[in-house]
C-alpha cells in the first residue's frame, strides 16, 4: 500500500463477524426453500436489496419472507429472529484497534446495512460494550439504509469520496467481497480484499503494513 492517507472499513466479516450459512439454515427452517438462490454471499432475492437500501420497509420485508415461505402466519419476531441469526459479535479488540488506526488516518465505515439489522447491532453494543454507536470509532460511519444506496454500485463509494474530500488514489477500501471491491476499483480506490476472520483484523493490517 502506498502513500495511503484515507481507509474505508467494510463492517460485516471485516471487523464484525458473521456467518450467511447460519442465516440460511433459520430462512429454510421457516419454509423457504432453494435457499442458495434465495439469500447467499454473492446473489440473493431483490428483497434484501431493497431492505439495504431503504427501498422497502422492514414490514414489506417480512411480508416478503412470509410470501417465500408461504406461510402468512409467521411472526415479525421469528422472521427477525432468523434474519438476524447471521450475526455473530465483534470484539474489544476490534474497537480498540479502530482507535489506533483512527490515530493514523481518516477513517470510515461504509456498510451494506438495513434497519433490522441496525437496531439489532446497536443494542448489541450497547449490551455488550457501552457504547452507543461507532461515531467515536470512525471520521463518520456510512449505512446503505441511510444513503438509499449500496454496494458495488459505484455511486456509493463517490458520495463518500465527494462528501470528505478524499483523494481516491489515498484512500484504501478493505471488504471481504470481491464485487464489492471491483466496484471499488472502478472509481480509482486502493484495495484490499479482507482474508481472515475479523478476530485477526490486527494480523492483517500488519501483514499489509497499514500498522
Amino acid at each position: 500500500m502506498q502513500n495511503i492517507k484515507n481507509i474505508i472499513f467494510d463492517y460485516g466479516n471485516v471487523i464484525f463477524d458473521i456467518d450467511f450459512r447460519i442465516a440460511q439454515a433459520s430462512f429454510q427452517k421457516l419454509g423457504i426453500t432453494d435457499i442458495e438462490n434465495f439469500f447467499a454471499h454473492k446473489a440473493h432475492n431483490a428483497l434484501f436489496d431493497n431492505l439495504e437500501t431503504g427501498a422497502i420497509s422492514p414490514a414489506e420485508f417480512r411480508a416478503g419472507i412470509r410470501k417465500a415461505a408461504n406461510k402468512p402466519e409467521l411472526t415479525d419476531a421469528q422472521i427477525d429472529e432468523a434474519w438476524n441469526s447471521l450475526l455473530i459479535g465483534t470484539t474489544q479488540e476490534n474497537h480498540d484497534l479502530l482507535l489506533k488506526v483512527k490515530d493514523k488516518y481518516r477513517t470510515f465505515l461504509l456498510s451494506n446495512n438495513n434497519e433490522i439489522h441496525y437496531d439489532w447491532i446497536i443494542n448489541y453494543l450497547k449490551t455488550t460494550f457501552e457504547i452507543n454507536d461507532y461515531d467515536n470509532y470512525f471520521e463518520k460511519a456510512y449505512f446503505s439504509q441511510h444513503m438509499k444506496l449500496r454496494k458495488p454500485n459505484t455511486n456509493i463509494f463517490e458520495q463518500v469520496l465527494k462528501e470528505n474530500n478524499l483523494n481516491p488514489g489515498e484512500t484504501l477500501f478493505i471488504d471481504d467481497s470481491p464485487q464489492h471491491i471491483e466496484g471499488a476499483k472502478k472509481v480509482g480506490l486502493q484495495t484490499l480484499l479482507m482474508t481472515e476472520k475479523p478476530a485477526q483484523l490486527e494480523t492483517f493490517l500488519k501483514a499489509n503494513g497499514i500498522i
